[in-house]
């Protein structure tokens, strides 16, 4: 018997388990109430060829959303392990701007289903120095270690740099989205040697519009990478869904 047991009894009847969604008493860390299980829209195939959009039924082999029909996106796909909406939003805001670091944890979890088989590595979306200085950590890197303790996969967190602070994103059209992180990444000293003919898993919290996403993709893909899938914890099915 542990001997910690009676210890760690205390501490459970004291702290008991909380839902990561609104907070209520729950069997164990990490997971939701059955209220916001079942609000929860989780991601899967079947799904576009290109950028992974859920369709409504199986299109068959290699068939692609209108979207990625008339536009191919640089990456290889975005695998998002819930669509975003009330709880999913909730857990975002929990981590990026209340400090609840649990909460990484709690998206690597569910995104660690998503790994691709033949996946080299974790690559999380970095933050600017300021941005960094001031929240005290990246949320990108704590999801991307989340998701190697369950998949072993190595975490390379100086591969790509955030060289220049950007404004935020939500109310801007595409083009001004595109714009706005334009020039905003850059691959870090030896970057290249790693990404040769590599698949790389690019980590982020929410894939909203894109440009982020898109803008690292290119960048990682011109400095050798073979495939670069996103893989992030919601994923934005609407475009008019706030963010805020």
């Amino acid at each position: 018997m542990d001997p910690r047991a009676p210890l760690l009894r205390l501490v459970d009847l004291a702290l008991p388990p909380r839902c990561p969604g609104c907070g209520a008493i729950v069997e164990a860390d990490h997971r939701f109430c059955a209220g916001c299980w079942d609000s929860l829209q989780f991601l899967g195939a079947p799904w576009c060829a290109a950028c992974n959009l859920p369709f409504d039924f199986d299109r068959g082999p290699g068939a692609r959303c209108a979207a990625c029909l008339a536009d191919p996106p640089p990456h290889d796909g975005v695998r998002a392990a819930v669509a975003y909406g009330d709880v999913a939003r909730r857990l975002a805001l929990k981590l990026k701007y209340g400090g609840r670091l649990a909460a990484a944890e709690t998206m690597a979890r569910a995104m660690a289903r998503l790994v691709p088989e033949g996946a080299d590595l974790l690559v999380p979306v970095p933050l600017h120095r300021w941005r960094l200085w001031s929240r005290g950590f990246n949320q990108a890197v704590l999801i991307a270690h989340g998701v190697a303790r369950r998949s072993g996969l190595p975490v390379e967190r100086d591969l790509l740099r955030r060289v220049r602070a950007t404004p935020k994103l939500q109310g801007l059209g595409r083009r001004a989205r595109a714009k706005a992180v334009a020039g905003a990444f850059a691959l870090g000293p030896g970057a290249r040697a790693k990404l040769q003919g590599r698949t790389v898993l690019l980590v982020d919290d929410v894939h909203t519009s894109g440009a982020t996403g898109d803008a690292c993709a290119r960048l990682l893909k011109r400095g050798g990478a073979a495939r670069v899938i996103l893989l992030c914890w919601a994923r934005v099915l609407a475009e008019e869904a706030p963010l805020d």
